[in-house]
């Protein structure tokens, strides 16, 4: 009997369709994916279709190597699937992906500037600012597998600053967007929404107090950690 995906495909359209409903969605940009770490197949967004017309059925299957699962699904998936299989394979810890280009964390990944942490908002998410990737070089853009060399230089950032993806659930592509990830794809859409909201508070305090500093340690510790790890007291538990 052929493996049934029913859920993993409603969790990933759920996902998908929340985005849109939290404003983070202009016209087809943007993806979310969510994976079956136990047969090692995520479900993402078919590519370029328009929100208000996507069912669960439609949601394309993809292994870890690449390949489609099912091969009767004539829809191709979004053209953003390399990134984040990339993200799936090296960071085991997550199960979904979420890309969007909303307005003020894009403006941050265009100027190619780090979010800074601010405030407590910030600071309930990520353990520092939400960081900003290299620039891709012209060979990583033209060398035919850019969405893959997308995946690369955030993972590139992760292992050259020794941080942890559950401490940092987003990054800011340079010239490009953010993208998110947590333990669900939902976590993933909840913490996209924070970096909106983030990225949007950043600016106008920036605009309040251009040399504004940032966040004290004791601040950032507290509320980092009244949240995350294993002394979290935050929430029911």
């Amino acid at each position: 009997m052929p493996a049934d995906y029913t859920e993993l495909k409603r969790e990933a359209c759920e996902a998908n369709l929340a985005l849109p409903r939290h404003g983070l969605i202009n016209l087809t940009f943007g993806n979310a994916s969510a994976i079956d770490r136990a047969r090692g197949v995520f479900a993402i967004k078919p590519s370029g279709v328009d929100y208000a017309a996507l069912k669960p059925a439609d949601m394309v299957l993809i292994d870890l190597e690449g390949r489609p699962v099912e091969p009767a699904n004539k829809l191709r998936p979004s053209s953003d699937t390399p990134t984040h299989r990339r993200l799936f394979l090296a960071f085991p810890e997550i199960g979904g992906v979420v890309h969007t280009h909303s307005s003020h964390a894009t403006a941050f990944a265009q100027a190619g500037r780090e979010i800074p942490i601010f405030g407590t908002t910030h600071a309930d998410y990520f353990f520092g600012d939400i960081p900003v990737t290299r620039k891709l070089t012209d060979a990583e853009i033209g060398g035919g597998a850019y969405e893959w060399e997308t995946g690369n230089v955030i993972v590139e950032h992760f292992g050259r600053r020794k941080k942890s993806p559950l401490d940092y659930p987003a990054i800011l592509v340079n010239r490009h967007a953010p993208f998110t990830w947590g333990p669900t794809v939902a976590k993933a859409v909840e913490v996209a929404v924070a970096v909106e909201c983030i990225a949007r508070m950043a600016l106008m305090s920036l605009q309040l107090d251009p040399s504004l500093a940032p966040i004290e340690p004791a601040l950032l510790n507290k509320h980092f950690k009244r949240k995350h790890g294993p002394g979290a007291y935050y929430g029911q538990p």
